[in-house]
């Protein structure tokens, strides 16, 4: 299975200094990739720019403008968890054009998925606003972008990252082309994604939260990926996979109270490519988002590529040390609510 990867330096410069959201987190995945072997596995996708006509799809010109204008000041605070530098509008632009890229590459064949290995980070920058570590949302761009190019007349976002996806939501909850799915720990930051926030207008019913409690772990997830995620899939019937690739779940992981293992998250990727592959031809693109602490987020990339690849992957890390909630009662709840039951 031919696998793409999108990667450019210019995302290093994106200079949050000692900010959880640092350079280190993807040198890091790159480092561990290179070292398995895996980057030369892969087709390396070039990160163009995005063009001001695919960013302003989603965002405002005033945000546009003020990141711009941010960004040209050195290193600055758009607010209390997100930081800008010289570099941060540039990185932002190709992070979002890096995306697009990846989406075109697997609609003209030249590979069957993708992962963007990108930053800064997307899913809760919103229509007006960056903020959570995320400037401009690089799925709710590139899901636009599709649309518009008219190669997908339907998107699915699944978001896997700890923390509900709330600028992916803000994007997309109007229209009834994108479904967005989250799986996130709740409550939690944003403080948005709780169950009843299922789209507005004509968008009622294309987003589906699965808020899940602290303690989460392996089971769980897949419970809920296997009762919810998969059947929601098939229900709506997506042209592309969209996947907002977050490790923070991950039960090392320091900003969190998940227990999610490195074999979970390969477990998670390939149940997401087996419903791409009866759905939408295989279309399956993976973009970072969230992970926090550098092994544990290398080894959970690794293991979503390895998935894509339809290879095996060792976990080195081992399962959480602590037990799991038992949530199968809850997703199931959450299935009957979304009427998947």
């Amino acid at each position: 299975m031919t696998v793409g990867y999108v990667y450019d330096p210019i995302f290093l410069k994106h200079d949050t200094g000692q900010h959880p959201e640092n350079a280190k987190r993807l040198s890091s995945i790159m480092a561990y990739l290179e070292k398995a072997d895996l980057l030369s596995a892969l087709v390396a996708i070039p990160a163009p720019a995005a063009d001001l006509e695919d960013i302003r799809r989603v965002h405002s010109d005033s945000q546009v403008q003020n990141l711009k204008l941010m960004s040209s000041y050195g290193r600055s605070m758009i607010d209390l968890e997100t930081v800008v530098s010289r570099d941060s509008y540039q990185a932002a632009l190709m992070a979002a054009g890096g995306t697009i890229a990846a989406t075109q590459a697997i609609f003209d064949q030249e590979v069957q998925s993708a992962f963007a290995l990108v930053r800064p980070p997307g899913h809760h920058a919103t229509p007006t606003h960056s903020m959570g570590f995320c400037l401009f949302n690089n799925l709710a761009i590139a899901a636009a972008w599709a649309i518009n190019k008219g190669l997908a007349p339907k998107v699915a976002i699944v978001d896997f990252d700890v923390h509900h996806g709330n600028g992916i939501q803000d994007a997309t909850e109007a229209d009834p082309n994108i479904l967005y799915i989250s799986t996130h720990q709740y409550p939690f930051y944003p403080g948005t994604g709780a169950l009843p926030e299922d789209g507005i207008g004509q968008g009622k019913g294309s987003c589906l939260n699965i808020p899940l409690p602290a303690h989460t772990g392996d089971s769980g997830y897949l419970y809920a990926m296997e009762n919810i995620v998969q059947p929601a899939l098939e229900r709506f019937g997506p042209d592309v996979l969209l996947v907002a690739a977050g490790y923070d779940a991950h039960w090392a992981d320091p900003l969190a109270e998940m227990l999610i293992s490195t074999t979970a998250f390969g477990q998670i990727t390939e149940l997401l490519r087996e419903s791409a592959e009866n759905l939408c031809q295989g279309r399956i693109l993976l973009a970072l988002e969230g992970g926090y602490h550098p092994q544990a987020l290398a080894h959970g990339v690794a293991a979503s590529i390895d998935a894509l690849r339809g290879q095996p992957y060792k976990d080195i890390l081992g399962p959480a040390s602590h037990a799991e909630a038992d949530v199968r009662e809850h997703v199931a709840r959450v299935a009957a609510w979304h009427h998947l039951v």
